[in-house]
């Protein structure tokens, strides 16, 4: 099985919960900085990112834009951030929107307890990687 982790991190946090995730997954953790088009056909692609200003990032929104059904099999989103949960839910909207199947549950960190989540972040990644 083909499994990717991807996401956009300004200060540290969502990479933090990335790299547990992708460590879970049995994968490697990729900035959408440094990748700005998935590469391949995916199976499994986490996707993550905080809001910023309570808005998503534009550079996630081009990413996700830029998937596709052909491209990727399943999407799993997760988040940092200090209150809203709204980059998921938009995420998980425009993806659906697209035929993208895209998992219920995410995984949710707050800034305020980032270290305190690396371990589940592990066991979020393991669950859906198997």
């Amino acid at each position: 099985m083909n499994i990717k982790v991807r996401y956009l991190s300004k200060l540290g946090h969502t990479k933090l919960i990335a790299e547990a995730i992708a460590l879970g997954a049995n994968t490697k953790a990729v900035s959408i900085l440094e990748e700005e088009k998935l590469e391949g056909h995916t199976d499994v692609l986490f996707l993550g990112g905080a809001p910023y200003a309570n808005i998503m990032d534009k550079k996630l929104r081009i990413y996700a834009n830029n998937l596709t059904k052909d491209l990727v099999s399943k999407v799993v989103l997760f988040t940092t951030s200090n209150f809203s949960k709204r980059t998921v839910n938009s995420l998980k909207k425009m993806l659906k929107e697209k035929g993208i199947t895209v998992v219920d549950e995410y995984f949710y960190a707050s800034a305020f307890r980032i270290s305190a989540r690396v371990d589940a972040a592990k066991e979020f990644g393991k669950k859906y990687s198997l």
